[in-house]
Order: structure tokens, then C-alpha cells, then sequence
């Protein structure tokens, strides 16, 4: 196991933050850090050679962007069919994420959830419409979000691109 040291800490800490978004952003890190380009690449391969990074990837502010109709949307669907479900689901483009979670009987029934986003709520809602059709799942409930209270970035990094 690889012992990080405070240069480690510090890049890590500098990453999580985000890269400058220009053409050589690892130079911008380093010397935010105090270390060359090419130590902050030397230093991010043996941080994913070690599996304290993972990858490194692009996130995006959607409502900055206008993406404002955010959906989850609960499945019920029998024991039997989930697991079918699920990846019938899990197929339709619009589906950020789905999975599954236990029902709480006769509380509440749902057990596959999806994930869905658009810049219309009524198009999203037509297209949760269409899915339904298409696998015959006939319970299902939509719920909008109305605000982000809260959203921090993710603590693990991870590393993924040729360069690297």
C-alpha cells in the first residue's frame, strides 16, 4: 500500500476542486500545488495505480445548462418480474439511473426506481408515459424535484484517458 504524502494530499485536495477548463489544465494544478505538469501526471498514475483514484470526469451544472425537469420515478412491479424490469428499463435512453431498492408492504410497493432528466417537465413526463407502455408496467409514480438543497462533489477521484 502506498503511503500519500503531503504533496499527494494537496493534489488530491486541488483535483477534487475541478480542473481549469483550458488546454493543458494539469500545469494549472501544478502549479497550484507547486509541482510541475509532468510530477502532477507522474504523481495521478501512481494514485490510480494504487486504486486511491479511480477516474476523472466531466460534471456538469444542469440547471445552469437549463436541464430543470428532474425525475424519479418508482416501478411496481411483482418479485417476479424486477429483475427483467430492471433491465428493460435501465435500456430506454432517457434513464440516468436505475435500481432497486426493498418495498415496504402495504406502505409502499415500489421497488425499481429510474432517474430521468429534460429541459421539460412534460416531455419527460411523456417519456416515462411511453416507457410504461412499452413494458407494461402499469404502477408507477413520478416525482419532480422542485430544488437542489444540496450537492457536493464526489470524495473519490478516479483517473480514465489516454494521457494518463
Amino acid at each position: 500500500m502506498r503511503i500519500l504524502d503531503n504533496v499527494d494530499i494537496t493534489l488530491i485536495k486541488e483535483l477534487e476542486k475541478g480542473l481549469p477548463f483550458q488546454v493543458q489544465p494539469f500545469s494549472s494544478v501544478g502549479e497550484r500545488v507547486g509541482i510541475s505538469e509532468d510530477e502532477v501526471l507522474i504523481r495521478i498514475r501512481q494514485l490510480k495505480k494504487t486504486g486511491v483514484i479511480r477516474k476523472i470526469k466531466a460534471r456538469i451544472n444542469q440547471r445552469k445548462i437549463g436541464v430543470i425537469a428532474n425525475a424519479l420515478v418508482a416501478w411496481n412491479v411483482t418479485d417476479a418480474d424486477r429483475e427483467k424490469a430492471g433491465h428493460l428499463l435501465s435500456a430506454f435512453p432517457g434513464v440516468t439511473h436505475c435500481y432497486e431498492r426493498v418495498p415496504i408492504p402495504g406502505k409502499w410497493e415500489y421497488s425499481l426506481y429510474t432517474v430521468h432528466h429534460g429541459y421539460d417537465k412534460e416531455i419527460v413526463t411523456e417519456e416515462i408515459k411511453s416507457m410504461a407502455e412499452e413494458t407494461g408496467i402499469e404502477q408507477y409514480v413520478i416525482i419532480f424535484s422542485t430544488e437542489e438543497c444540496k450537492r457536493v462533489p464526489h470524495i473519490r477521484i478516479g483517473i480514465s484517458g489516454e494521457n494518463l
